[in-house]
């Protein structure tokens, strides 16, 4: 008679597949915390849409048909820019790192989280000092700085300014982008559990969503992999201050 092993071993290549469906579902839980502002803005923009065509088609002259013409095709390239950022975050799986320009991920990010940010009457204020390329893949950075960006966003309810600041830090060799909110803070005691899974600090949203505990251990473990460092600072009442650190470019 044999016995079973309670402890079934798991191969890397499992842990691997674990690892990568993990990514996955936390950067859908991203995509949904933006779902409806998205949907916010679309509808702004068919309203767009329906109200020029019918000014167009009810348009004698020319030129006034032609104006129509021109604010539809603007609001379809807004749009456009919309649906291809969501598209193109949920679908980059690539798992191979390249030299990457860390400002234009920044900004790509802000085009998907503008409307949320506006919609909770947040502004942003960016200070790019330079523009930092480090080995990255791209899209799991991205999917850092989306969860954090939200982070700040959820940690300021009334409204605020959140800011990012980038630099590179030639001395260390690293490249650093730091996002600064002026929300509630961290208590010290919660500080130092903040990346581990399944802690979380945030209270249930109108719908009766909180955090899942995974969104800021899922960061740390994706800058680590990238032989980076994410650090915190908190004071109660002031805000937050996440600095990334990322290995610069090797120098030719």
């Amino acid at each position: 008679m044999t016995t079973t092993d309670p402890f079934v071993s798991v191969s890397s290549s499992e842990m691997e597949s674990l690892r990568q469906q993990l990514l996955q579902a936390q950067k859908m839980s991203s995509v949904g915390a933006l779902a409806s502002s998205v949907a916010h803005e679309f509808n702004n923009i068919l309203t767009t849409i329906i109200n020029y065509a019918k000014i167009g088609l009810k348009a004698h002259r020319e030129e006034d048909r032609q104006a129509a013409l021109e604010k539809i095709f603007k609001a379809g390239q807004r749009a456009a820019t919309i649906t291809g950022s969501m598209l193109g975050f949920a679908r980059k799986n690539s798992q191979s790192p390249s030299q990457t320009d860390l400002v234009s991920l920044i900004e790509e990010v802000l085009i998907l989280t503008r409307k949320d940010l506006e919609k909770h009457r947040v502004t942003v204020e960016t200070n790019f000092l330079d523009r930092p390329v480090a080995s990255v893949i791209s899209g799991q950075i991205e999917q850092v700085l989306l969860n954090l960006i939200i982070n700040a966003r959820q940690a300021m309810p009334r409204g605020g300014k959140l800011r990012i600041d980038v630099r590179s830090n030639h001395e260390t060799r690293m490249a650093e982008i730091r996002i600064v909110d002026h929300g509630c803070g961290i208590p010290p005691e919660k500080l130092r559990l903040i990346f581990e899974p399944f802690y979380t600090t945030k209270k249930p949203d109108e719908q009766g969503h909180g955090g899942t505990g995974l969104g800021l251990s899922v960061c740390r473990q994706i800058i680590e992999q990238h032989h980076g460092r994410i650090r915190v600072e908190s004071l109660v009442g002031k805000g937050s201050a996440f600095t990334i650190k990322l290995p610069l470019q090797a120098e030719e």
